[in-house]
């Protein structure tokens, strides 16, 4: 399906999902960094004392966790990329959706937290060129496949 285009009203019909999924990828990211985190304390103080014995048995029970974690966001991210959606930016949550307008593919723009997608940008032009969805954006008919 990676060459799946969107109306507006189908990628905003699917914004529910994909939203509960890209905050499953995100608080699994914040959960990786945090158990980085704490690998560099641990990390730290090893190197500061010049070696120390560890209790490994936490520190592998961490480290899976963290596998976990990561695994995640791997099957999350790929959940939303099979739909046809391009996962642009976990971090702030910046989703694409391939549109066709006028013959030309262009991005419908959502970024977490916003209600509805307002805007759109060329496929050369990234978040910086997001513009207000107009009529011709919001009107464009849907075509499944780019060629």
């Amino acid at each position: 399906m990676a060459n799946r285009t969107f109306t507006l009203a189908e990628a905003q019909e699917l914004l529910p999902i994909l939203e509960a999924l890209l905050r499953r990828a995100s608080e699994a990211k914040t959960r990786c960094e945090e158990i980085d985190a704490r690998f560099q304390e641990v990390n730290q103080r090893v190197l500061m004392h010049g070696g120390m014995l560890l209790d490994i048995v936490p520190l592998a029970r961490l480290r899976a966790e963290r596998d976990k974690f990561n695994q995640t966001i791997t099957d999350t991210l790929a959940e939303i990329t099979a739909t046809g959606v391009q996962v642009k930016d976990v971090n702030i949550g910046l989703l694409d959706f391939p549109c066709v307008v006028e013959g030309k593919v262009v991005l419908l723009c959502w970024k977490l937290g916003e209600h509805t997608i307002g805007h759109w940008h060329g496929v050369d032009e990234g978040y910086a060129g997001r513009k207000r969805i107009d009529a011709r954006i919001a009107n464009a008919p849907g075509r499944r496949k780019v060629q």
